[in-house]
């Protein structure tokens, strides 16, 4: 009899337990192919099917002969998977650094 009580207690906890939690596959939802990868600069984006996403463009600055560089500005958003809020950083990278804004970021 007890081996009955044991074996219908096991069958009710596992009715009873929340369904397993199924990762849903991220796919690619619009991208933005570079369109003029070269000497010039670049332009590059996508967005993924769980809120991420992705902008930058890129140009070469000429600051003499030796020290030209890519000034790049760009964005990417990414979603909190404790909290589902996202979260959008846009920046630009120069020849001063990389300096990131966002409204979640600490403002100096």
């Amino acid at each position: 009899m007890n081996t009955i009580v044991v074996l219908a207690a096991l069958v009710a906890v596992a009715v009873a337990a929340p369904p397993a939690i199924v990762p849903q596959q991220t796919v690619l939802v619009k991208e933005t192919p570079s369109d003029n990868v070269g000497l010039g600069g670049y332009t590059y984006g996508f967005q993924l099917s769980d809120g991420q996403a992705r902008e930058e463009t890129a140009e070469l600055v000429e600051g003499g002969t030796d020290d030209q560089f890519l000034r790049v500005r760009g964005s990417f958003t990414f979603v909190d998977p404790n909290t589902n809020v996202a979260y959008t950083v846009n920046y630009v990278a120069d020849e001063n650094g990389f300096h990131p804004e966002g409204e979640h970021l600490p403002r100096v």
